[in-house]
């Protein structure tokens, strides 16, 4: 038979083994969690009759204040719209200068047309019938070139041609615009004189070269200025 002692040993070493393996999977006691600690918000209690307006601005504060700027979309059509101006402005000046070229171009040649027609009735004469030559050259005339010219040939040509049975036959060899407007052109013509009187045996050949500025009138382009060069 078993020994009791001996029994009792055994079941106190199991015990005990058991008891630590208990210990082993528990593991260390966890400490306890701290309070939460914080400041503390304090709320006033609201008046008697209820929560109080916030104060109204001053006229301070509201000059105080930076200025709006402007949005986008606005400065946008601004800038549109400027462009848009000087595009029209464009166009009409241009649109005035090609205008101005135009009539330009036209009275170039309505000017060189008139000159070359005038030229041979206002250098020419005959004494033989003076006062006749003298009316057709100014009927191509304006201005004050037109008074001069009656003057000129009633004092100092008519008297001379009769005295002298002065003839003069002008034509023209060439022509060409030097400056042209609107209203106003400048002709350089290649003019040959034949001159024939009492003071030359035979006849006598001039090359000249004039200069004639033409005026557009409610009559036409007529000779405003003649210059021998």
């Amino acid at each position: 038979m078993t020994n009791p002692t001996a029994r009792s040993r055994t079941m106190n070493a199991a015990a005990r083994a058991a008891a630590k393996r208990t210990r082993r999977v528990e593991g260390p006691k966890q400490q306890p969690e701290e309070p939460l600690t914080g400041r503390t918000l304090t709320i006033d209690p609201p008046a008697a009759d209820g929560w109080e307006d916030p104060p109204e601005p001053s006229p301070e504060d509201l000059t105080d204040e930076a200025p709006a700027r402007p949005s986008r979309r606005w400065l946008l059509t601004a800038v549109l719209g400027a462009l848009l101006v000087m595009g029209l402005v464009a166009v009409s000046l241009l649109g005035w200068q090609y205008g101005q070229e135009r009539r330009a171009e036209s009275a170039r040649a309505q000017a060189l047309t008139a000159a070359r027609k005038a030229a041979p009735v206002v250098l020419s004469y005959d004494y033989r019938h003076l006062d006749r030559d003298f009316a057709r050259a100014r009927d191509r005339l304006t201005g004050h070139f037109r008074d001069e010219y009656g003057k000129t040939t009633a004092s100092v040509v008519g008297p001379t041609a009769k005295k002298y049975h002065g003839v003069v036959k002008a034509s023209v060899t060439a022509a060409s615009v030097v400056s042209a407007a609107p209203d106003r052109c400048t002709v350089l013509l290649f003019v040959n004189q034949v001159t024939q009187s009492t003071q030359v045996s035979g006849s006598r050949l001039d090359l000249n070269r004039v200069r004639m500025t033409m005026s557009r009138t409610s009559d036409g382009w007529k000779v405003s200025a003649v210059d021998a060069l």
